[in-house]
């Protein structure tokens, strides 16, 4: 007759036991073709068996990531005798490994075969999901369904405190830690610490000089993905942002959001001393230094100092002579752009200034100023 402990290990049959505290898994069909083993009061059985991705499953418990998707490959691994392994003396109990299915361009294992005809997506370039919006494809099913909420606008996820919504729980993990303030990740050389693992990545190559993202058309380097996007619709002059109000298109979404602000007069940057407001936060900066005086650009030949760092560059050129601005009609070469307005205006007859009282066109605004006086009769100058 079996014992109790062995009844609890046969109800178990056919399926995975998950020890919590360990989060390891053991095959309880391979068990019973061996010794019977011998079980805690608790009917745990005491054996630790490495799996390849405890981790992954461990963050499923908590629904940080979903359970990958189903592949219709059952295939059983075929287990060698080599690959038995003697687990705690104490139960006499014999596991075989699982790690079974082994890429042939890494020779990294895995434990099930559906796992390795993913992974051999990394290799191939398989992308078998396909969004039927707007054709994108995707490598995993989870990818898709995630997209897919961009076209959706689903947004399961909600923050407790400020109810934001969030397509993917990670995302909303890392709004929260702007409520509580928790940055886990610390640079070991600098012991700055950051909220996402992406931003410790990037912080890093700050110490090492690394700039892995290179442009293929002119070989600058970045060192963030996203600064040679950006750089790259230099040379392709692509602007996917565009402004549902006057159809104007950015390269930059933050420049778009800026824009944005000229139609709703959104100002959200005050100036605590005197409470002007700005659609910038570098405009907010620049009026700062009026209050602080400070000028933090300083002329190498001269020592003039400046609040703005164009400004430095435009006086540079006083010294250097540099003139990078020429008219295309009369050759005519200037320091700053808006020198060069002037002459072109001059050679095409443009007159963008126009007074709302008589109708009358003016080629600079400083004109059209000048001229509303005739009709205000103000005296600025007395």
């Amino acid at each position: 007759m079996m014992s109790k402990n062995t009844d609890t290990a046969d109800a178990h049959c056919s399926q995975l036991i998950l020890k919590k505290s360990m989060n390891q898994y053991i095959d309880v069909e391979e068990m019973k073709a061996n010794e019977e083993p011998a079980l805690s009061q608790k009917g745990e059985v005491l054996i630790k068996v490495k799996l390849e991705f405890h981790e992954e499953l461990l963050l499923r418990q908590n629904d940080e990531i979903p359970v990958k998707e189903e592949i219709e490959v059952y295939d059983e691994p075929v287990l060698k005798q080599d690959d038995e392994i003697q687990v705690k003396e104490e139960t006499g109990v014999h596991v075989k490994k699982c790690h079974q299915f082994q890429c042939n361009q890494y020779n990294k294992d895995f434990s099930q075969k559906s796992d390795l005809i993913r992974h051999q997506r990394t290799h191939n370039g398989e992308k078998p999901y396909q969004c039927n919006q707007c054709n994108k494809v995707f490598p995993l099913k989870w990818n898709l369904i995630l997209h897919q909420r961009t076209h959706t606008g689903e947004k399961p996820y909600h923050c407790n405190q400020c109810d934001k919504p969030f397509a993917q729980k990670s995302n909303l993990i890392r709004h929260q830690r702007t409520h509580t303030g928790e940055k886990p990740y610390q640079c070991k050389q600098c012991d700055k610490s950051f909220s996402i693992n992406s931003s410790l990545i990037v912080h890093r190559r700050t110490h090492t000089g690394e700039k892995p993202y290179q442009c293929k058309q002119c070989g600058k380097t970045y060192s963030q993905n996203s600064d040679i996007i950006r750089h790259q619709r230099t040379h392709t002059g692509e602007k996917p942002y565009q402004c549902k109000q006057c159809d104007k298109s950015f390269s930059l979404n933050s420049s778009l959001i800026v824009h944005q602000r000229t139609h709703t007069g959104e100002k959200p940057y005050q100036c605590k001393q005197c409470d002007k407001s700005f659609s910038q936060n570098s405009s907010l900066i620049l009026h700062q230094w009026i209050h602080t005086g400070d000028k933090p650009y300083q002329c190498n030949q001269c020592d003039k100092t400046f609040t703005q760092k164009i400004n430095l560059i435009k006086h540079q050129r006083i010294h250097t002579g540099e003139k990078p601005y020429q008219c295309d009609k009369c050759d005519d070469v200037f320091i700053q752009k808006g020198s060069l307005i002037i002459p072109q205006r001059t050679n095409t007859g443009e007159k963008p200034y126009q007074c709302k009282q008589c109708d009358m066109n003016f080629l600079q605004n400083t004109d059209l100023i000048k001229h509303q006086r005739t009709h205000t009769r103000k005296k600025p100058y007395q």
